[in-house]
């Protein structure tokens, strides 16, 4: 993660204090601090995925207020005094950990009683520019089947997988979990049973929700297995190295021009090698995403006569976003990395 994006704990820890005080100034501007919602869940959610999840979950029990507005890097947030006081008074706080310090490290100090973590809701793994299938293992049945394993048990093992959440480190664990429709769905249980708990007299509608949600993930898992068993190649690049959990999942390899930061910049060596990588994988498509510069993408296209697309890590949904909620734009990735691969 680069510095320039954290924010100091002793600039932070005034910022809460202002916020705290000053929070009934701003009364009327934050849905989630005016207590105005006619006896709604109050749910603050740190970026798009857990706001989606909040939203689809909570139904319309729920008033949800995301830190992350439409067409904001969530990695380059920066929290307003009026945002971080407003996290002191939800009812729940749905984010991600490793995505956002600045929210990390404002969510701790808020002490809010419902605080649910998404790293903590499924097994998180360490992924860097390239991850995928073992290419000695033809589209990569035996490592899908360790991922598998490694998922079992997983319930009370965030604490451990947070060690090492910087973003920016390849050595890190990966915080991506919500492009894999299957971990994705194991959050969405976790983010289900705290609604629950903490509203039990709308506990039945929650439950009835997250089942209905688990079965569009499950019917998208099915989609995406389906539309990507047979391809010309099962190599793809991108910019940004969020799709670790996804080429693993369907057995792709996913090859970053940057590591899991979408603004590193990449070193002329690893240009060179995923140009020999294009070659030989027969890799079609370099592809981009709708929230960072397009720069780099081009200039590795350009160098080796191909096509550039969009794969959107869904971290916001904006105007230039291919579709309008979660599903959309994933069935809209499932497309374009059907074309891309060759899918038969």
């Amino acid at each position: 993660m680069n510095v320039r994006r954290l924010i100091p704990t002793t600039a932070l820890a005034g910022a809460v204090a202002l916020g705290l005080v000053s929070l009934s100034a701003c009364a009327g501007t934050s849905d989630a601090a005016d207590g105005g919602n006619g006896g709604k869940l109050d749910v603050v959610a740190s970026f798009y995925p857990m706001q989606y999840l909040a939203e689809q979950i909570g139904g319309g029990h729920v008033a949800v207020e995301t830190l992350t507005k439409p067409g904001v890097e969530p990695h380059d947030l920066e929290l307003k005094p009026r945002q971080i006081g407003a996290l002191g008074e939800a009812d729940v706080i749905l984010y991600l950990k490793g995505i956002q310090p600045a929210v990390d490290e404002a969510i701790a100090q808020a002490g809010v009683k419902n605080t649910v973590d998404a790293a903590t809701l499924t097994k998180l793994e360490a992924h860097g520019t390239s991850t995928g299938h073992d290419h000695g293992h033809g589209h990569g049945e035996e490592g899908h089947a360790d991922e598998h394993a490694g998922e079992e048990g997983h319930a009370g093992e965030g604490e451990e997988g947070h060690e090492g959440h910087d973003h920016g480190s390849e050595a890190g664990a990966d915080p991506h979990v919500w492009l894999d429709p299957v971990k994705y769905a194991e959050v969405a249980k976790g983010v289900g049973s705290a609604f629950e708990k903490a509203d039990p007299e709308h506990a039945a509608d929650y439950k009835k929700n997250t089942d209905a949600l688990v079965k569009k993930l499950g019917d998208l898992d099915t989609e995406f297995e389906t539309g990507l068993k047979n391809t010309t190649t099962r190599t793809f690049i991108t910019t940004h190295s969020a799709f670790g959990y996804l080429a693993e999942r369907y057995h792709l390899d996913q090859e970053g021009i940057s590591g899991l930061d979408p603004e590193s910049e990449p070193s002329p060596a690893r240009m060179k090698e995923l140009q020999e990588v294009a070659a030989k994988d027969k890799v079609s498509t370099i592809f981009f995403e709708t929230l960072a510069s397009d720069k780099t993408a081009k200039t590795l296209a350009g160098d080796t006569g191909l096509k550039t697309d969009v794969l959107d890590p869904l971290e916001g949904i904006t105007d230039k976003s291919r579709g309008s909620d979660y599903i959309e734009v994933m069935r809209s990735n499932l497309t374009a990395l059907k074309k891309a691969l060759g899918a038969k």
